[in-house]
């Protein structure tokens, strides 16, 4: 088995990618499902984010409300590191659960989609790193028109992750998504061929 990371910074298209990789057989983990997860009604990750934060992050039905939690944390930086040291080890754990259930049933090609995988200094954990990346105009555009922000707050989120040149300086394949599906498509099939031989390379010498 072969493990991969698939980062990207905000709008830069990571999950249409993982979408397009999944269909080329990819298994997919996803940060995003796994955070969700974590804190999960019931869960001492939601506990932990209750006794930080207090029972206003809460809906009436005792769930995360993720859009109050997320208006706390947006702007502070001490309380996104509180919320992330009590979320990013039982994603850790989540994850590591999730590729050893995948190396036992077989899978060859293992794929973990981590948002943040740079500024958590987690790319050294993978067999190589997959960017998905646009430039930064183009991103800010998709913030406001596809998710409805306004301008300066997608400017906040574009500005709270690491540029882009740092993180294409890190990367072993990138996916430029500043064009349109097909291209996309195109770009996603070119960097599955290079992961696909580098499996194989893997299998023939163990």
């Amino acid at each position: 088995m072969v493990h991969f990371a698939l980062t990207g910074n905000i709008a830069a298209g990571k999950s249409a990618v993982a979408a397009l990789l999944a269909r080329h057989g990819a298994t997919i983990i996803d940060a995003d499902v796994l955070a969700r997860e974590a804190v999960a009604p019931g869960t001492p990750g939601l506990a932990a984010v209750v006794d930080r934060f207090g029972d206003g992050v809460l809906v009436a039905d005792g769930s995360l409300d993720r859009a109050a939690l997320r208006a706390r944390v947006f702007r502070d930086p001490v309380a996104r590191d509180a919320l992330n040291a009590i979320v990013h080890p039982a994603v850790r754990r989540l994850r590591d659960e999730a590729v050893a259930a995948a190396r036992t049933r077989g899978d060859r090609i293992v794929i973990s989609d981590i948002p943040l995988l740079f500024e958590v200094g987690l790319e050294q954990a993978f067999d190589g790193v997959i960017l998905v990346d646009a430039p930064e105009a183009v991103r800010l555009e998709r913030l406001v028109r596809d998710r409805h922000l306004p301008p300066a707050d997608a400017h906040a989120m574009i500005a709270a992750q690491w540029p882009s040149a740092r993180k294409r300086a890190g990367a072993t394949w990138i996916i430029d998504n500043d064009g349109d599906r097909a291209a996309l498509a195109a770009r996603v099939e070119a960097v599955w061929e290079a992961i696909d031989a580098r499996a194989a390379g893997r299998s023939a010498n163990p």
